[in-house]
């Protein structure tokens, strides 16, 4: 556990460690911000080696399967339509293969963001609280559990199955070139873009009023106290007043050092899973062209439609880190 003491206000506040395999990415120090996000940022591409080799042999092996298919078409006369439907399946079990590891890892890191989530941000809830913003910081933390909870649930219970559903369909479509069982893996594609988008869209304007309303009330009630603590107190009243000012310039900063070393881990536990997600997601796009390029396009729809799976579940990571982020930002930035 990385620990953090406020001494004005005898406050300790705690950050919590980044998971296993995110902590061997964080630096030793959490000084620069910028310097440290670049530290996670080049060790998990070095990280990436391995991972970038085995999507490099998925896609050398679709591009050989695809010239395949090609030259056999042109001597296969009537059985040209089994060696097209071998081929496209052939593809999909191989990417199906390989996808369904990588929607595990996107799943996990859904869980391994919001999990983390939960121990950080009762931390800057805490030290908020300690700096005055106690109203703020109640409505930050019970905004930001919500659509957590809520987005990860969906993910879980609903986005992934649906990854599977989209996957499936754009292979039968490939196969059989059914039109309806293409507007099918379409609509749920969209559906799913939508439903992302829609819980940012509403998150990110409840934490702008949220933290607009709830801020103004907080600065007017800490004014009101400060006076109240120098009025009524006699003798020593101005220097109570001033002493809580120096406490909650002291929780303040606590509150920023604990929320960087959150940023930084948060981002320690996105930057491998999306890497390795967004890799696979580059490369297919390439072989998608190269399939184009052999006359196999019905190979190459399974491999364009196997690349929005791997876009979507980049969408998935992002959105869940993406609002951990943004909380935690509002929380450093206070109700001031």
């Amino acid at each position: 556990m990385k620990q953090l003491w406020c001494l004005a206000g005898t406050m300790e506040f705690t950050a919590p460690s980044a998971p296993e395999q995110a902590e061997a990415l964080m630096p030793v120090q959490t000084s620069d911000f910028g310097q440290d996000l670049l530290y996670i940022l080049k060790k998990a591409v070095n990280a990436l080696h391995p991972d970038l080799l085995a999507a490099a042999g998925v896609c050398l092996s679709l591009i050989a399967i695809t010239l395949l298919v090609s030259v056999l078409k042109r001597f296969s006369g009537k059985a040209e339509k089994t060696v097209v439907l071998s081929g496209v399946v052939t593809a999909g079990l191989l990417l199906l293969k390989e996808s369904n590891a990588l929607i595990n890892l996107a799943a996990e890191t859904v869980r391994s963001i919001s999990e983390y989530g939960k121990l950080l941000l009762p931390v800057l809830t805490g030290a908020m609280a300690a700096e005055g913003g106690g109203i703020a910081s109640a409505a930050l933390y019970a905004g930001t559990a919500f659509f957590d909870a809520f987005l990860s649930g969906l993910i879980a219970t609903l986005l992934v199955p649906m990854v599977y559903m989209f996957l499936v369909l754009s292979l039968a479509n490939s196969a059989t070139g059914e039109n309806a069982l293409k507007s099918m893996a379409d609509l749920i594609k969209s559906a799913m873009t939508w439903s992302l988008k829609m819980i940012l869209y509403i998150f990110t304007a409840y934490m702008g009023i949220t933290g607009v309303v709830s801020g103004t009330a907080d600065a007017a009630a800490l004014k009101a106290t400060k006076l109240t603590i120098s009025g009524m107190i006699p003798v020593v009243g101005g220097i109570l007043s001033d002493a809580s000012e120096a406490v909650i310039v002291g929780a303040g900063v606590m509150k920023n050092a604990v929320g960087i070393y959150g940023l930084l881990a948060l981002c320690a536990i996105l930057l491998s899973p999306f890497l390795k997600i967004g890799v696979q997601y580059l490369l297919l796009k390439a072989t998608a062209a190269v399939c184009d390029m052999l006359d196999a396009k019905e190979i190459s729809g399974v491999v364009k439609a196997f690349c929005g799976g791997m876009g979507i579940l980049l969408g998935m990571t992002g959105a869940v880190c993406m609002m951990q982020l943004i909380s935690t930002v509002c929380f450093m930035k206070g109700f001031q």
